[in-house]
């Protein structure tokens, strides 16, 4: 980036201009103007509909006085939750790309990342100064205006894979893409004026922004944004702002799911909707059990704009699966992807998961990626999984996370279930480890509920749990879909929202406290 910056006060509050976008927030503020639209958990601060109306036009005028042409892109580096939302809303509904960025990432990551978003200017915010955003020109000569700004639409998310599996995507979602996802959530989701949500997971992601900030505007409702997941008080917190449904992954549902003796679980909460991995079925019952809230999950991906799928909020809900599709096309698909006509798996069995839709993009950024888009816009998710007989998709595995063990492919899923049934398990995460006769053999990393580090851990407790689980893994499963060793962890490496990293447990990069062979 260039030495040419500048700081700036969040622009003045006015009235919008033109675009999809912004035609939704001028009718959200003629209708509930007064009524709150987000507010931040931890402080006195926040935005009514009529706010954000005149925020986000001011933002546009802001971006339009900084020399920033429509379809360029913008790199939104901002961790205060209100800012981010006035800067995201408010670079979309002006007609230009906004790329959200982790806050946390070190430099030279930064700046990969805004070089494969092709960011014109980024603004980030100074720590402990809401309200206050430095603008930074990139120093770059002259960028055109990226590929996907030819879009019928103009203006949306662009968003980008960090790499850590494989060349980078760049994944354009111009805003009517967004704006379709947002409609079938709140609308799947019985959204309405009175609901208020609440939102802990981070906002560079798609998740948030989509489920929670378009799906709140388009159904008029509140959205409660904090900075991350606090567990301190967070029932008492849920009580004080009146939440009625609350914005989840599977990591924040298994430290909730066991309530303190003092705590009061609110009466109001209708739900909590999961997202962003599946949901092992152990958790969720142990969740519903102890709250009495149902949990919602579903299944969705930065591609198709977040959600693909969802369990009913009313009627089955089936543990295990992710749900039906929602408004979104859907297929399991068996055979090799260069198979110009692969037939749909039958009677449930397993096959790759493929979507198409509205929602879907119909091509990545840049020249990476495109054969998994075919010429009939189906798109491949790299998702194994099967439905059932009353159309209910269940996921098995990740394409490059099965493990070939000598020719017979074992699923994690299936093995992670039943080491997650034991009480004294927080977690696990099973990995194909190399083996010179096999090829790959299963190993399970498993954290122990109530140990925080590893101090903490009592060595007689891992040896009595894990020979537990052996014998039961031992009566459960066949020879090849058994781990070959168990270990015990204090954490699973994870990102931001919460899924486990498994290459940094396959390349064997976190200490294991202690080990059992299970040869």
């Amino acid at each position: 980036m260039s030495a040419l910056a500048s700081e700036l006060s969040l622009p003045p509050l006015r009235r919008t201009a033109g675009s999809e976008l912004s035609a939704l927030i001028r009718a959200r503020s003629s209708a509930l103007g007064a009524q709150s639209y987000i507010e931040h958990a931890r402080e006195d601060r926040g935005l009514t509909f009529a706010d954000l109306e005149g925020a986000v036009q001011g933002w546009g005028d802001t971006l339009e006085e900084s020399g920033v042409a429509p379809g360029s892109t913008v790199g939104l580096v901002i961790a205060d939750p209100i800012d981010f939302s006035v800067a995201f809303l408010g670079t979309i509904a002006s007609g230009r790309w906004a790329a959200p960025l982790d806050p946390s990432t070190p430099a030279p990551g930064l700046q990969a990342a805004l070089a494969r978003v092709q960011a014109h200017i980024v603004f980030s915010d100074p720590p402990k100064r809401p309200g206050r955003l430095r603008a930074e020109w990139v120093d770059r000569p002259r960028l055109p205006t990226p590929e996907w700004s030819d879009e019928e639409v103009s203006g949306g998310a662009v968003l980008a894979s960090s790499g850590t599996t494989g060349v980078p995507k760049v994944i354009p979602l111009h805003q009517g893409r967004l704006l379709h996802t947002a409609r079938q959530v709140s609308d799947h989701h019985r959204l309405t004026p009175n609901d208020r949500g609440f939102n802990p997971l981070p906002l560079f992601h798609i998740n948030a922004e989509v489920v929670g900030l378009l799906a709140s505007l388009v159904a008029g409702s509140c959205l409660v944004l904090d900075d991350r997941f606090h567990r301190t008080r967070f029932w008492a917190l849920m009580a004080e702002r009146r939440i009625t449904w609350i914005n989840a992954v599977p990591a924040i549902i298994s430290r909730l799911a066991t309530p303190e003796l003092d705590e009061v679980i609110p009466s109001r909460l209708r739900f909590v909707r999961s997202a962003s991995a599946p949901l092992p079925v152990a958790t969720s019952t142990r969740f519903e059990a102890n709250t009495g809230i149902p949990v919602i999950e579903t299944y969705g991906m930065t591609e198709a704009a977040s959600q693909i799928t969802a369990n009913p909020v009313t009627g089955v809900r089936r543990p295990g699966s992710v749900g039906l599709p929602v408004g979104v096309e859907v297929r399991v698909v068996a055979g090799e992807p260069a198979t110009t006509e692969r037939p749909q798996a039958r009677g449930g069995s397993i096959g790759e998961v493929e979507i198409r839709g509205p929602s879907v993009i119909a091509a990545y950024g840049g020249q990476h990626h495109r054969d998994r888009i075919d010429a009939q816009g189906w798109l491949r998710t790299g998702d194994l999984g099967h439905f059932d007989e009353d159309g209910y998709l269940y996921l098995d595995s990740r394409t490059d996370d099965v493990i070939n063990r000598g020719g017979e492919k074992v699923f994690p899923r299936e093995i992670e279930e039943l080491i997650l049934a034991d009480p004294d398990v927080e977690g696990v995460a099973v990995v194909g480890s190399p083996d010179h006769e096999l090829g790959q053999v299963p190993v399970a990393y498993i954290v122990l509920r109530g140990f925080e580090d590893e101090n903490g851990i009592d060595i007689e407790v891992a040896a009595q749990v894990t020979e537990r689980l052996r014998d039961r893994l031992g009566a459960a499963l066949v020879r090849s879909k058994r781990p070959v060793s168990l270990n015990i962890v204090c954490a699973l490496p994870a990102g931001a929202t919460g899924k486990v990293r498994r290459r940094a447990l396959r390349d064997a990069e976190i200490p294991v406290i202690y080990h059992l062979d299970c040869r």
